[in-house]
């Protein structure tokens, strides 16, 4: 079962490089298009974003398939969404601004999409950061809280999307369908298990106070007498 569970883990990882390369050979045979650097800062940030859906999606795919090793195979996909992410971030820094610091500023200044950009990866770094096992040990119940982050961080990643684009919006709404799929799935099971919770509570039979009771059982012996 370990032997399996790690080929399937080498095969992803495999699968999660196959982009990179895609686009590295698009870039030696100048493939990106009129506007390539904005090619690359797309095809970065939408690679981030499908790993980021990939890895929400790993609980409802674990929820209706019953196939609880799904779960080994989410932090690898979080951890590609990081990187990814990184080099969309890099991208930005050394390609649009040649890392002048100054530049920068100002531009995330003037820039409000920016913002939301940067909420997202601060996110995920925190959660990639966090992901190693004795990250959750130590972390305890925190971690989970943490770790819930990423809604917050899928749905500002689809906002910095839209916020950015001027033409087709139809790649950005594709994506925030999902996120949306995804999340009204876990509200819909979290409602539901509340329900499931509160029918499961048992109700018992009313107790008496003890002087009520007393006077109860009194007035019954009286009235057989």
């Amino acid at each position: 079962m370990i032997l399996r569970i790690d080929n399937v883990r080498s095969k992803l990882i495999v699968c999660g490089l196959i982009p990179l390369l895609w686009l590295l050979v698009d870039i030696a045979f100048d493939n990106l298009g009129s506007n390539p650097i904005q090619a690359l800062h797309i095809r970065l940030g939408d690679w981030s974003l499908r790993f980021l859906c990939l890895t929400l999606a790993v609980t409802p795919v674990q929820t209706l398939t019953k196939w609880r090793g799904m779960a080994d195979y989410r932090q690898l996909l979080g951890l590609y969404a990081f990187f990814y992410a990184s080099l969309h971030v890099l991208a930005y820094l050394w390609m649009d601004h040649a890392l002048i610091w100054r530049m920068i500023g100002v531009d995330i200044i003037e820039s409000p999409y920016i913002w939301l950009g940067l909420l997202t990866y601060l996110i995920v770094l925190l959660l990639a950061l966090t992901s190693p096992k004795w990250a959750k040990k130590r972390m305890g119940k925190n971690w989970k809280k943490l770790h819930r982050f990423i809604y917050l961080a899928a749905v500002a990643a689809i906002i910095h999307y839209f916020w950015q684009l001027k033409g087709n919006l139809a790649e950005p709404l594709f994506y925030s369908i999902i996120v949306f799929l995804l999340l009204f799935f876990r509200v819909s099971v979290w409602v539901k298990n509340r329900q499931l919770n509160k029918l499961m509570i048992p109700t018992g039979q009313k107790v008496l106070p003890l002087t009520e009771e007393s006077e109860a059982i009194t007035e019954t012996v009286r009235k057989r007498h």
